[in-house]
């Protein structure tokens, strides 16, 4: 099995781990506030990699956000029900993401960069299909093409990025248009960070 193919059963065996050490002090609270100022109170936000709902998910649903989230653990989308019982919590893939319906916002944070490469690339069009025409989609990546292995609870770790300017690419072939793109942003723990609107 590959490092990338291992994913999902790293973030089942230790999710609790997970929950443990993920920041929760919200260093990510001004990206989220760009993320979601052009929406509506009750806008529907998709969540893709939500973890354990913290931070993330916490934040938007504390500004009254209607969340769904998912992710391929399903401990933490355990944790998610448990926490957020109001919210729509799925285990499923984003590889696969097809939920017949759009979103005012979309964040993959620190998640979508767990995909290899073909797999980031097959994503632009998923994207596309379930952000709402003006809706927001935010992600991180790496700051250059690549690939960096990664260590949690002693196993290996994947990560990938695309050069930036194929991202750019991707994303206006989808009908996004960058906003914000900020490498390895200091304020932010050093996330490289991209905020896009669906024109």
């Amino acid at each position: 099995m590959s490092h990338a193919d291992a994913i999902p059963g790293l973030y089942a065996r230790h999710a609790e781990a997970f929950d443990r050490v993920r920041g929760k002090d919200g260093f990510e609270r001004p990206w989220l506030d760009l993320l979601v100022a052009p929406l509506h109170a009750g806008a529907h936000v998709l969540d893709l990699g939500c973890g354990s709902g913290e931070p993330i998910a916490a934040d938007l649903i504390d500004r009254g956000f209607l969340v769904t989230g998912l992710d391929v653990s399903e401990p933490l989308i355990r944790l998610c029900r448990e926490r957020f019982p109001a919210h729509d919590w799925r285990v499923g893939d984003m590889r696969d993401l097809s939920l017949g319906r759009t979103f005012e916002a979309i964040v993959a944070w620190h998640s979508f960069f767990h995909l290899t490469p073909d797999a980031q690339r097959a994503m632009f069009p998923r994207f596309a299909s379930h952000a709402a025409s003006g809706g927001t989609l935010m992600f991180t990546s790496g700051p250059v093409a690549g690939v960096a292995i990664g260590e949690f609870e002693g196993e290996p770790l994947y990560h990938a990025s695309l050069d930036p300017e194929e991202y750019r690419s991707l994303l206006s072939e989808n009908g996004f248009v960058v906003l914000r793109h900020v490498v390895e942003d200091p304020l932010c723990g050093g996330a490289t960070v991209w905020l896009t609107q669906r024109s």
